[in-house]
């Protein structure tokens, strides 16, 4: 498998995090086809400076620092899905925005996007209270659309039981978890990450 995608089960979780970790893992390039927000560091920002890898450029890139529809909107544009196509390079890490249900348009969701794209998603889920439920209702969201979901990626502490039970009544992967890193630079993350998912894919 040479391309990723990568979702969460909310935003703020750390996918963007993991999202470098598995991109320098791979030694992949990075996507981030829709950036909303661009007053702190973006996303790939983020993952360049973690990674050490290429990032493309973004599809579209929005001021406002909201769900893309309503960024686009607050500047008289509208994003359409369908021009969204993957690019060819591979090793390749797509990461979302948000969770699956985030809308692109208001009716075109990025669970839309990733059902016509048909790669394999990674989910990411942290292990904070409310975690079984999200990560769940996460999975069935993606089976029923028809999507192929490579397995759940836990970020956060350890909480095996939760961890065991979404494994389990998800029926999906538990691919390793990634701890909240006091030192968050490149080697520490390429560290963590790669004792965390030493057998990945």
């Amino acid at each position: 498998m040479t391309a990723f995608i990568v979702t969460g089960t909310d935003t703020g979780i750390g996918k963007t995090v993991f999202s470098a970790g598995l991109t320098a893992h791979l030694a992949a390039h990075y996507w981030k086809p829709v950036q909303s927000g661009l007053e702190a560091e973006t996303d790939s920002q983020i993952v360049a400076r973690l990674s050490g890898r290429p990032t493309l450029p973004e599809a579209w890139r929005l001021r406002l620092p909201a769900s893309p529809h309503i960024a686009a909107a607050a500047e008289g544009l509208r994003i359409d899905p369908d021009a969204l196509i993957l690019p060819p390079q591979r090793p390749l890490v797509v990461e979302g925005a948000g969770g699956l249900m985030v809308p692109l348009t208001p009716r075109k969701t990025f669970l839309d996007l990733f059902a016509r794209w048909q790669l394999p998603v990674i989910l990411c889920a942290r292990t904070a209270l409310g975690t079984i439920n999200h990560t769940l209702l996460s999975l069935a969201a993606l089976r029923g659309a028809g999507v192929p979901v490579h397995g759940v990626a836990f970020i956060g502490n350890p909480e095996p039981l939760a961890e065991e039970t979404i494994a389990d009544m998800g029926q999906v992967r538990r691919l390793g978890r990634l701890p909240l890193l006091d030192d968050l630079s490149p080697d520490a993350l390429r560290r963590g990450f790669d004792a965390a998912f030493k057998d990945f894919p």
